[in-house]
């Protein structure tokens, strides 16, 4: 058997044709022999490709859930009611149709409080259904009034519901990328950790090329080897103070570099290439990706992974800490700390003259004035006035009648007397410092000499200094002097500082005081 399986095996095939009695054509023959069985190819095409050209020609839009959500909320964009009763609503995707009629009626009654900048205690998913209106383009007209409203609510019930955090911070990223918005993201960084990583880049990006005023502590210690969160002094006393103190170091080494070498940190230590970083949109939302798509791509410059500026940063940390240390009294010293002595410094005095300009607004002002009562002083002076020259008068007619003559030392009585008084009253018109009334100066009692005073004044001031108090005077002054300064290596509060110490010195007030200058004195600065 098994040979067998091994054999070959033939089959016989018989083929039989339908054509029968069919002449074979010569060989030369040229005529093409008719194809009997063959059926003609129709010219015209098929009915069915017919129905898929038309489907082809009018498709049908695809409708999401998402997509109807947005049409009904444009629907609903202008809904209010007057008065509603509060209702509890939990939903974990809210929408429209989960909730019922009385639901609705509050969340309109609610939307319109938040629109006028009221916010009464609600529910998280009436928040969340608003939330997604925003981020999806309803209820507001330009990307800059959505980002704020989506900040204001974030802000207004953070406090009540965390999970805000969870989502908020993430969502307002998204809406300011795909609107293009040139917003600081350092409170998104403080308050949502698990979005520090490529946000915190640029973040660090933004503030250290064009807005170092803006740079935050919290931002900052991405840049640091130094955890100072660990230090003795951070956790105890000194923790405010870093914090504050430790941005504002950080611009003004960036402003001194920028003179010194015409180029600011990111310039001088460059970091590496950017990283295109795609970056999916409004995840956990209700969104519509037809509006701007599932995703952006994003380019991320690691500006904290630069060695020589990483190192810089960290040495400005412990440096500021040890400087903080001294003006504040504490005892002990971070070791290993090299910087350049021009850094050192400028670093002390701008410290110090902080600490001594903070000590001056709590001790106050030295005499603060009580106008209605200087006023009032002022009227019964003029009374005592008219009273002794209608008596000076009595008394000249009399003695002219007796025929006595008359001395200088009588004539001078009324300058004598309201000398007397008015010093004698000077000290009633000063009151403690929590009184509400408005300073007045000790220009506007005595005006005597202010012409010479001002040009001393004017003469006083450096290129620099008349460049900026002159700039402050504009609207966009704070601005304005914030870019001068930087362009000349200094940061704008020394520069004020300076203006007020001169001003101390030879007018005998602060001229520019709550970043605004006095109304009395912008007559004054206009013709120096």
């Amino acid at each position: 058997m098994s040979k067998d399986r091994n054999q070959p095996h033939f089959t016989e095939l018989v083929w039989e044709s339908t054509e029968q009695n069919v002449p074979i054509p010569p060989r030369n023959s040229s005529e093409p022999t008719a194809n009997v069985g063959k059926p003609k190819a129709s010219s015209e095409p098929s009915l069915q490709l017919q129905l898929w050209d038309l489907e082809t020609d009018t498709p049908e839009p695809v409708t999401t859930t998402e997509g109807q959500f947005v049409a009904r909320a444009k629907e609903l964009e202008h809904r209010t009611e007057d008065s509603a009763l509060f209702i509890p609503f939990k939903s974990y995707w809210p929408t429209y149709g989960h909730m019922t009629g009385t639901q609705s009626r509050w969340y309109f009654y609610w939307r319109n409080e938040v629109r006028q900048g009221r916010y009464p205690k609600t529910d998280l998913s009436y928040i969340f259904l608003h939330v997604y209106e925003l981020i999806n383009g309803v209820g507001w007209q330009d990307p800059y009034d959505g980002y704020k409203q989506l900040s204001q609510i974030w802000e207004a019930y953070r406090e009540n519901y965390k999970r805000l955090d969870q989502y908020l911070g993430g969502w307002i990223a998204d809406f300011s990328f795909v609107h293009h918005l040139n917003v600081p993201l350092s409170l998104i960084v403080a308050r949502s950790r698990g979005l520090a990583g490529d946000l915190a880049e640029l973040e660090l990006e933004r503030c250290l090329t064009v807005a170092p005023e803006q740079l935050t502590f919290t931002v900052l210690t991405a840049m640091s080897d130094y955890d100072i969160s660990k230090s003795k002094f951070y956790m105890g006393e000194g923790k405010e103070a870093l914090e504050r103190y430790i941005p504002q170091v950080v611009a003004l080494i960036n402003a001194y570099v920028s003179r010194k070498h015409g180029s600011n940190l990111v310039e001088m230590f460059p970091p590496g290439p950017s990283v295109m970083r795609e970056r999916y949109l409004f995840r956990s939302a209700v969104y519509d990706i037809s509006l701007y798509g599932y995703s952006v791509l994003i380019p991320v410059v690691r500006i904290s992974k630069s060695p020589p500026l990483r190192s810089l940063i960290t040495r400005l940390f412990r440096l500021t800490e040890n400087k903080l240390r001294e003006l504040l009294g504490y005892r002990g010293r971070l070791k290993g700390v090299n910087v350049d002595t021009d850094m050192d410094d400028l670093i002390t005095r701008f410290l110090k003259r902080e600490f001594e300009k903070e000590k001056q607004e709590d001790k106050g002002p030295a005499v603060v004035i009580d106008r209605e009562k200087l006023e009032r002083l002022q009227s019964d002076s003029e009374i005592v006035r008219t009273m002794l020259t209608v008596e000076e008068m009595n008394e000249l007619e009399e003695l002219e009648d007796s025929g006595f003559e008359i001395t200088n030392e009588e004539s001078e009585l009324e300058e004598v007397v309201e000398k007397e008084e008015f010093e004698d009253i000077e000290d009633e018109i000063i009151v403690p410092l929590q009184s509400p009334e408005p300073e007045l100066t000790i220009e506007e009692i005595q005006s005597a000499n202010v012409d010479t005073e001002w040009e001393q004044f004017s003469n006083a001031l450096s290129p620099l200094q008349h460049e900026a108090l002159i700039a402050y005077m504009n609207e966009d002054g704070t601005q304005t002097i914030q870019k001068l300064a930087a362009a000349n290596g200094t940061m704008s509060e020394l520069l004020i500082d300076e203006i007020n110490d001169i001003a101390m010195d030879i007018l005998g007030d602060l001229i520019i005081d709550d970043e605004e200058i006095a109304e009395e004195y912008k007559i004054h600065l206009l013709n120096i």
